[in-house]
């Protein structure tokens, strides 16, 4: 908490450059001098309730914004996925608005079936070949290639060649029940999931 105090100050000093007000902008309406501010800022002055309240009044924040939360671990730990012999990696927390994965294709001996859901997806190939079906189109990507699609479209990604391929995949929300739950071939899917849906999206 000592360590969160000691930066109230440049905390308040973004606040009030967030809103393009001069330190005499800012001292004149929390009714107090420059100089205290100036102070204040630059944790010459040790913050107070008295000192505080105006500040954040005619900043539109409450105290807790002056306060900055511990940072978290930023790592991700998930565990891989596997479905009909693809490897999923989850990249971004649980929850996240876009999904990122590191998906691995491996070579398969037919094309599978297309498929189609909402969303939108972006993918890069790290290494191999990826080839797309998207609707009338047949595309082989290399590695180091993007492309970006409507999963609207019916599509079907695999490897192309006898090696397996390794993708960066990230889409929306729509997609990501598409991704992770997949009944294993032969199997009916399940039903009740937290990220379930009728179909898997990745070939």
């Amino acid at each position: 908490m000592v360590d969160e105090i000691k930066h109230i100050g440049a905390r308040l000093r973004a606040l009030r450059s967030s809103r393009g007000w001069t330190l005499e902008d800012l001292a004149s309406r929390a009714d107090m001098s420059t100089s205290t501010l100036s102070r204040l800022e630059s944790g010459k002055r040790q913050a107070n309730l008295e000192l505080l309240i105006p500040l954040t009044r005619q900043l539109g924040i409450s105290l807790d914004d002056l306060v900055t939360p511990a940072a978290s671990d930023p790592r991700v730990r998930r565990p891989s996925i596997h479905r009909n012999g693809m490897v999923i990696v989850p990249l971004a927390p649980e929850g996240a608005p876009i999904a990122t994965y590191k998906i691995t294709y491996p070579p398969v001996t037919s094309p599978p079936e297309l498929r189609v859901h909402d969303g939108y997806e972006w993918l890069y190939v790290l290494s191999g070949r990826l080839r797309l079906l998207l609707g009338d189109q047949d595309l082989v990507l290399a590695r180091g290639e993007a492309a970006e699609f409507d999963t609207r479209v019916p599509h079907a990604m695999f490897a192309a060649g006898k090696r397996s391929a390794q993708i960066l995949s990230i889409f929306n929300n729509e997609g990501v029940r598409m991704h992770t739950h997949m009944p294993e071939e032969g199997t009916p899917a399940e039903g009740g999931l937290e990220e379930s849906a009728p179909e898997d999206k990745p070939q």
